[in-house]
């Protein structure tokens, strides 16, 4: 696994071994910063959040792109050892900040995010509980973008998001929605 663009560009990635951590594939994770940059333009700046973290890979991509900030929640042991060697081995530190807890206990950010990377285990229910917290205010820049990778169950946003795009690669099923 690793970096597609930016300044970290074919840097490699460590991952846990086993299944518990299903890092997003390098076909859907170019397809989702594709669909993210005709939409947002540039990176540079934004905040964001990668909930269900894992390794790192969407928000450290978009760190590399030039975000100012990504926040990673993860409650994984073995996942979290490799997000924080991973953000090391980057020199990102300064640029992120790792929860290690789950996202139903994270609290509102000090500031709003630019964009939220959700890519929650497939099939729990996860992924619609991120988003209803994320209906619940205070997590989402007016105008912010939100990303909903899942295995392809239905899923209701909240009244502040509007759904823009969905694209399907492989088992992956990427929502794009804006509020």
């Amino acid at each position: 696994m690793k970096i597609i663009a930016g300044q970290w560009r074919g840097r490699a990635l460590l991952a846990p071994p086993g299944k518990d951590t299903r890092p997003t594939s390098a076909r859907a994770r170019e397809g989702l910063f594709s669909m993210l940059v005709s939409r947002i333009g540039s990176f540079e700046g934004l905040h964001v959040a990668d909930l269900f973290a894992g390794t790192g890979a969407l928000g450290l991509e978009a760190l590399s792109r030039g975000a100012a900030h990504c926040t990673f929640v993860e409650r994984d042991r073995a996942a979290l050892d490799k997000l924080k060697r991973n953000i090391e081995m980057l020199g990102a530190a300064e640029r992120a900040e790792v929860i290690a807890q789950g996202v139903e206990h994270v609290r509102p950010p000090a500031r709003p995010c630019d964009l939220i990377l959700i890519d929650a285990p497939y099939g729990a229910g996860l992924a619609q509980m991120a988003l209803d917290r994320i209906g619940g205010g205070g997590r989402l820049a007016a105008g912010g973008w939100v990303s909903i990778e899942t295995g392809g169950e239905a899923l209701t946003l909240p009244l502040e998001l509007e759904a823009v795009a969905e694209r399907r690669f492989g088992k992956a099923v990427i929502t794009l929605a804006r509020g």
